[in-house]
């Protein structure tokens, strides 16, 4: 049995990993990233992407096998929850300031999500890594926000919007480039929790 055999598979892979420094690998990442969303997910290639970094195919086939693991990588690697942290002592604030956060980088993550498009759907591991980079921890973050709030006794737990949060404002996120063609920037989104959002969950100000 060769030494190779012996180690076994996992401690190849991360041998073959740890010829790549962190700061090149996330060079990989952020060119990766950057051709998805210039040119979209069927357009990227290993190819395109090695000659962006000035590296050989071979290296980045070594790391990942297929462009879809690639990507997913990709996705966990550059994942930066913005919601998690927001805490200013009610739910409207929180949801204000979720709106101003949200709205920083809307622009950069709505052509993320448009560029993966339907590929998302047809590949079951760049789907969680969707999923696991832009969605959950936002949902997380927006149930932790409503749990406090329920807590603080700002609002019953069965308050009937209270399930649909998420939804509208992750949801009025993607909607806006499509119907708009704009992205759902801070003022934008600012004015939806305003007048639609807040008044739904009975903590509009008071006239």
């Amino acid at each position: 049995m060769t030494s190779q055999a012996a180690e076994g598979p996992e401690t190849v892979a991360a041998s073959r990993r740890s010829k790549i420094t962190p700061e090149r690998e996330q060079e990989f990442f952020d060119a990766v990233l950057d051709q998805v969303r210039e040119c979209g997910y069927d357009a990227l290639t290993m190819e395109g992407v090695a000659a962006s970094t000035r590296c050989s195919k071979s290296t980045l086939y070594r790391q990942w096998k297929t462009k879809p693991q690639f990507v997913a990588a990709a996705l966990r690697a550059n994942h930066c929850p913005k919601f998690i942290g927001i805490d200013t002592g009610s739910l409207a604030g929180d949801l204000r300031a979720v709106a101003r956060t949200a709205g920083e980088r809307s622009d950069e993550d709505t052509r993320l999500m448009q560029a993966l498009g339907q590929s998302v759907m047809q590949d079951e591991e760049l789907k969680r890594a969707l999923r696991d980079a832009l969605v959950e921890p936002e949902l997380d973050a927006l149930r932790a926000m409503i749990g406090r709030a329920v807590e603080r006794g700002e609002i019953t737990a069965d308050h009937p919007v209270l399930e649909f949060v998420p939804a509208q404002l992750l949801g009025v996120l993607r909607v806006r480039p499509i119907l708009e063609g704009r992205p759902a920037d801070a003022e934008y989104l600012l004015r939806y929790v305003e007048v639609a959002l807040l008044p739904a969950l009975g903590l509009a100000d008071p006239p």
